[in-house]
Parts: C-alpha cells; structure tokens; sequence
C-alpha cells in the first residue's frame, strides 16, 4: 500500500503530460463500524492531522449529537493564513510574514491586516497596494500568465460524488466581485486560489461558516480545503454505515482540479510544478517526478 500520490510530470510539446497514481485508501469506515456514535465522534478526528475538528464535527452532526458551533473556525484561519504568510511565499522566493496579531479572534483586526483598510472594490488597485498579502498576490500574477494552471469545474452540488467539483476555499467564495475580477483576467489559477482563500478569511472574518444538515444522517462542514461530507447511520446504539468524502477526493478525482492545473501548465515552468499542486492542496503526501523529453 502506498500512501502518497504519485505525479509523474514528462513534456509533452509546450505542456505536460501528467501520470496520477493516487494513494490507498484509509479503512476509516471499517474502523469506525460496530463503535458507539460518541466514541467514533471523538475517535475520527485523532486519525487525521488535518482537519480534525471539522471531521468530528461532521461525525456529530450526522450522527445526531450534541455540537458545538463552528469548532473548525480557527483551524480554517491558521490554515489559510500558514499558506499565505509562510509557505507560499516561501515557494515564491518572498520573505515570509508574522501571522497577524489575534489572528485566530477573527473580527476587525484580521480584517484590517488583509487590505490594509476596508476591502477593496477593484483588484488591481489592491494588487499594487502593498497591503497585506497583495505582494504575494502580484507575484503570482508575474509567475503565471493568464490561462496558466488553471482549472475550470462544476460547482460543489454534490458534495458525496466522487466526481470532478469544485470542491475548495476559492470555490466556496467565487461569486465574490473581487473572485470575479480575478477569473476573467487570469482565470482559475494559483491567482484566482490565493485570493480565495483571503476572500474567505474575510468572511471567516465577519462571521463562522455554517455547516449544514441537508437531510439526517448527511453534514456538510466547512474546512481549509473545501467542504468535508460525512454521512453515517448508526442502529441498537452502533454505527453501522459510515462514508465520507473529502475536497483532496474531488481534487484526484478523473479530470479534476489538480489534473487539469498541472495539464495547462507550460512545460518550461515544470519548476512551478510544486506551488501549484501546494496551492491546490491535497491532504495526502506527494511525490513529484520530472522526467525529461524523450
């Protein structure tokens, strides 16, 4: 069993052609099967690094226990803001930036450190701002041109299929003006992704993001990467059927996000090839191989 994916990256003319092996799936439901709904809820999230509290709380909610509010409220901020201030600049030869103070408070004070004031109208006022992340932002805009590493996908409208969606921050954010702006001039590229996820730490700002009960047994709950569903059912006090489906699931799915990114990449910027599968952000360990033309 292996548990990374694996991406093999060969020229293919001026693009590349992309070989996905995806990692083994977890038994997770297996594990979970013939426990107590209280125990699998607080049992899931310690099998996962990442985005442990927004899995227990989708186990509670579809479960039918007692929940807290938006328990995932600050993992999905000191998510966003780890890949903004340190990581990506990093990949982008940038200097790294302090998270900002009481950043995982949300309210007026995250709000201002990302524009620099009230948020703007108009993006390429706030490209050449000099605020907040918008150096990192241009930056992006030198390194890919228009049409460059994009991804073009159907909205998330079933969050159980596994199935190409666009199932991310960006996405949960896209009708957004400012997500606007940034789709028709760049399309849906590492640009269009760092700002989603600065739009939705502006909403996170404002307020937490609802999870959803669309019907018994199913829940719906915002996370860093997307929306995570779960759906269980448990019978006699056991849970006996368990299934979930995470964004890094819509993100590997045939003809899905990362894919098609790395497919509209050119071939002479293979050395991006790493801050885009890290802005796209499969929860899984990635092994990257370039080979050379034939």
């Amino acid at each position: 069993m292996s548990p990374a994916l694996r991406i093999v990256l060969r020229p293919e003319g001026q693009r590349l052609a992309v070989a996905m092996t995806p990692p083994d799936p977890l038994p997770v439901a297996a594990l979970m099967l013939g426990k107590p709904p209280e125990e699998v809820a607080v049992l899931l999230p310690r099998l996962f690094n990442l985005c442990g509290a927004a899995q227990g709380h989708a186990a509670r909610l579809a479960l039918g226990l007692k929940a807290d509010a938006a328990p995932s409220r600050r993992e999905i901020l000191r998510d966003h803001l780890a890949k903004l201030c340190l990581i990506w600049p990093k990949l982008l030869g940038l200097t790294p930036q302090p998270l900002p103070d009481a950043w995982a408070e949300g309210g007026a004070a995250l709000q201002a450190w990302l524009w620099g004031g009230a948020k703007p109208a108009d993006l390429w006022h706030f490209l050449t701002s000099g605020q907040g992340v918008s150096p990192l932002l241009a930056t992006l805009g030198h390194a890919f041109a228009p049409g460059e590493a994009v991804a073009v996908l159907p909205p998330l409208t079933d969050p159980m299929a596994l199935t190409a969606q666009e199932n991310s921050p960006a996405g949960r954010v896209a009708d957004d003006p400012l997500m606007r702006q940034a789709e028709a001039r760049f399309g849906r590229g590492p640009l269009w992704r760092a700002l989603g996820r600065i739009v939705d730490l502006h909403h996170l700002a404002l307020a937490p993001l609802a999870a959803e009960v669309p019907k018994p047994g199913l829940a719906l709950v915002a996370a860093a990467r997307g929306t995570y569903a779960l759906s269980a059912r448990a019978e006699a006090g056991m849970v006996t059927a368990l299934a979930r489906v995470t964004p890094t699931d819509h993100l590997l799915a045939p003809g899905g996000a990362l894919a098609l990114s790395l497919a509209t990449l050119p071939a002479a910027k293979a050395g991006l090839a790493a801050l885009v599968i890290d802005m796209l952000d499969p929860c899984v360990a990635v092994s990257v191989q370039e080979l050379a033309h034939a």
